[in-house]
């Protein structure tokens, strides 16, 4: 896309879809497209499978196809490629790696949203890209395809025609971007308003990721100072204390870090301190000074900043987002319920 204004054109948005893709992948784009038509767009949305039957998803439930992806003879301004569960076996599938490669040579944008990322990556389309992708996945991503430049933290990843989103949910943010790009903010504020979704939301992928991301290690002095730290984050885990636990050097410490976990020792004990904060404000009541003196933090401003550096968002707005859906503290009418 140019940035331009499409004017009175109407945008032509093809979805692919396959045995086992993921329901809302497809779904959560679509409802944007089709109701940014409601106010100004003016999408027309194709959904399209290898030879046009019915697909089941991985929820169980059945897409229609409205043709085959071989029947798409217009060019695309926008290709969806969602992802499924099953996603290494679907980039092993040359029908559809051929079918993601045609409809994405004719299309303007091409778009992936969670595991679809792979197939992209799998069709050659993100060679030399950045991109992102699930961040349970981001690390896979990378090894598999080590061509491509995998931003984990990212919600979605621009990269010329490709652009790349991360799980699920994300497909929504990707697809009101597109439509900003479009049609303007006005538009994909409204889209988002009438969806009841943020418009961007904050941070980025790493507030999902709680203990995910702990690293192995063969050494087994340094599994004891790795499974220290996870079990006491709040104890002094200074590069000098570390070291002593471990009886080795600081500097001999610092490079089987770099070496096993590709990080430093302060980074990775302020990762986990992290995460430990994140669990204590989705679970419990405590101020923010208790959270941060039972993480090691100290105080409320270094709790902040960590929080910042490495997640994109306060403490505070962490806990109001994660610990509860609100649902405890709405009145029995407001919540919808009756009777």
């Amino acid at each position: 896309m140019n940035g331009n204004r499409p004017g009175t054109r109407t945008l032509r948005v093809t979805v692919l879809v396959f045995p086992g893709v993921r329901l809302l992948d497809v779904t959560g784009p679509v409802e944007v497209f089709t109701s940014a038509n409601e106010f100004g767009g003016r999408y027309r949305v194709q959904i399209v499978s290898e030879d046009g039957a019915a697909v089941i998803t991985s929820a169980g439930t059945c897409i229609g196809a409205d043709r085959a992806a071989d029947e798409v003879r217009e060019p695309s301004d926008v290709l969806i490629v969602p992802g499924g569960p099953e996603w290494e076996t679907l980039i092993k599938d040359d029908v559809l790696m051929d079918a993601v490669r045609r409809l994405s040579g004719t299309a303007a944008c091409t778009a992936s949203v969670c595991s679809g990322a792979f197939l992209l990556a799998a069709a050659g389309l993100l060679d030399g890209r950045r991109a992102t992708t699930h961040w349970r996945f981001t690390r896979r991503l990378g090894l598999r395809f080590p061509s491509v430049r995998v931003e984990p933290d990212a919600i979605f990843v621009r990269d010329g025609t490709m652009m790349t989103s991360a799980g699920v949910s994300s497909g929504i943010d990707l697809s009101l971007a597109l439509v900003e790009e479009h049609y303007g903010a006005a538009v994909a504020r409204a889209v988002a308003k009438d969806m009841v979704v943020f418009m961007q939301r904050p941070g980025g992928q790493s507030q999902f990721s709680v203990r995910s991301q702990i690293p192995h290690s063969r050494q087994e002095l340094l599994r004891r100072v790795l499974d220290a730290v996870a079990e006491d984050p709040g104890a002094n885990h200074s590069l000098a204390a570390m070291a002593r636990r471990a009886g080795v050097s600081a500097r001999h410490l610092t490079r089987l870090f770099h070496e096993e976990t590709e990080t430093t020792p302060a980074r990775y004990v302020e990762q986990v301190r992290v995460e430990a904060a994140q669990v204590l404000l989705e679970t419990g009541d405590d101020s923010m000074e208790v959270v941060a003196r039972r993480t090691g933090f100290g105080s409320p401003e270094s709790l902040r900043r960590a929080f910042v550096r490495h997640l994109g968002v306060t403490p505070g707005a962490f806990r109001t987002c994660f610990r509860t859906t609100g649902v405890r503290h709405k009145a029995p009418e407001s919540a919808g319920v009756s009777g």
